[in-house]
C-alpha cells in the first residue's frame, strides 16, 4: 500500500508507492553518440566563450570555466520587476552564466574522477559563488549538474552550470522561511535522526547522506555536513567528495540532477547537495496536483545505496 509524505518542513508532498519501481540496474538508457568535435575538451577552446578561469595542470587545465554561449540570462536591462495594467508583472532576465567544465577527459563523467579531481571541482563551485555574488543586482547562485538526456543535458562532455540571477530562487526562499519557523536549525535536528535511521545511506567524520523521508525520486539522496554550515566555502570538500563520488557511483548508469544549496548572505541556512536521480517521468497526475508518485521508497533507495539490497 502507498502512503502520503510531508516533506521535513516544506508544504511538499509525495505519495511512495513501492510496488511500481525499479532498480538502478535495471534500467538501461540510449548511449550518446560521441562528438568528434567537443567544444569542452583540450585543443577546442576556441569554440567556447572567452575563458574565465581554470585550475591548471601539467600545462593544461583540470577544470575550466567559462560564458554559456547559448545563456537565457544577460546582465544588462531592468532588474526591478513592474506591473503593468495590473496583472503582467516583468522585468528583464538578468543574470550571469556559466559553464564548468569538470574534466578534460571526454570519456569519464564526475561519477569517474577521482576522489581529488571531484574536490577540485568542489572548489570551483564554491568560487563561482563568492565572485559572482559581487556582480550589482545578484541575489543568488545557482549552481547544478545535469547528467543524461533525462536530467536536461545536451552535450555528453561531462560539466556543470552556474547561472547567477536577479531574485531569489522560490525553493530557497521557502526552505529559508521553513526555517525561519523554528528556534533552532531544524535541518541539524533532521540529520541527527536520519544518522541512526533506515534511509541512511552513507556517513563519513563531516558529511552525511540519506534518502530524504518524502523523496520525490526514486533513488533521491541529501548530501548534509553533519556540523551547522551555511555556505558551500566553508565546509570539508575533501569529506564532501568522498560522499558525492560514493553517492554518484551507486547511481551508475541513471540520468540525475545534482542540485547546491547554500544560504544567501547574512541568511542563516544548512548547506546541502541533492542528488535527484531521472528515473520516473511525472506525468498528469504529479504536474495537476503537485503531488508526486515515487515508485522507489526512501527506505529501499538507502538499502540500495548501503549494498544490503
Amino acid at each position: 500500500m502507498g502512503e502520503l509524505r510531508k516533506d521535513y518542513l516544506l508544504d511538499r508532498w509525495v505519495i511512495i508507492s513501492s510496488g511500481r519501481g525499479k532498480r538502478p540496474h535495471e534500467i538501461e538508457k540510449q548511449e550518446v553518440e560521441h562528438v568528434e568535435k567537443c567544444r569542452f575538451c583540450p585543443g577546442n577552446e576556441s569554440m567556447t566563450p572567452p575563458e574565465i578561469g581554470r585550475v591548471p595542470k601539467n600545462g593544461s587545465w583540470a577544470v575550466r570555466w567559462f560564458g554559456n554561449p547559448f545563456a537565457a540570462l544577460n546582465a544588462e536591462g531592468q532588474v526591478s520587476p513592474k506591473t503593468d495594467n495590473r496583472f503582467f508583472t516583468f522585468a528583464s532576465s538578468y543574470g550571469v552564466q556559466e559553464v564548468i567544465a569538470e574534466t578534460p577527459r571526454h570519456d569519464r563523467q564526475l561519477a569517474d574522477l577521482s576522489v581529488e579531481e571531484i574536490e577540485q571541482v568542489l572548489h570551483v563551485y564554491a568560487r563561482r559563488i563568492v565572485e559572482l555574488e559581487k556582480f550589482p543586482n545578484i541575489e543568488y547562485v545557482c549552481v547544478f549538474k545535469n547528467h543524461g538526456l533525462l536530467g536536461g543535458t545536451s552535450l555528453v562532455h561531462s560539466h556543470s552550470q552556474v547561472w547567477a540571477t536577479g531574485v531569489l530562487p522560490l525553493e530557497v526562499q521557502a526552505k529559508l522561511n521553513a526555517m525561519a519557523r523554528f528556534l533552532q536549525c531544524p535541518y541539524c535536528a533532521i540529520v541527527e535522526k536520519e544518522r541512526k535511521g533506515s534511509r541512511l545511506c552513507f556517513e563519513n567524520e563531516a558529511f552525511v547522506a540519506f534518502a530524504p523521508y518524502a523523496s520525490r525520486f526514486n533513488y533521491e539522496c541529501w548530501i548534509f555536513p553533519k556540523q551547522h554550515v551555511g555556505r558551500l566555502e566553508d565546509v570539508n570538500f575533501a569529506s564532501l567528495a568522498v560522499v558525492l563520488r560514493q553517492v554518484l557511483q551507486k547511481i551508475g548508469r541513471l540520468d540525475y540532477n545534482l542540485l547546491v544549496f547554500y544560504g544567501p548572505k547574512g541568511r542563516d541556512f544548512h548547506f546541502h547537495v541533492e542528488v535527484c536521480p531521472r528515473v520516473g517521468i511525472w506525468a498528469g497526475f504529479e504536474l495537476g496536483t503537485g503531488i508526486i508518485v515515487n515508485s522507489v521508497s526512501p527506505e529501499d533507495a538507502a538499502k540500495y545505496y548501503r549494498g544490503v539490497a
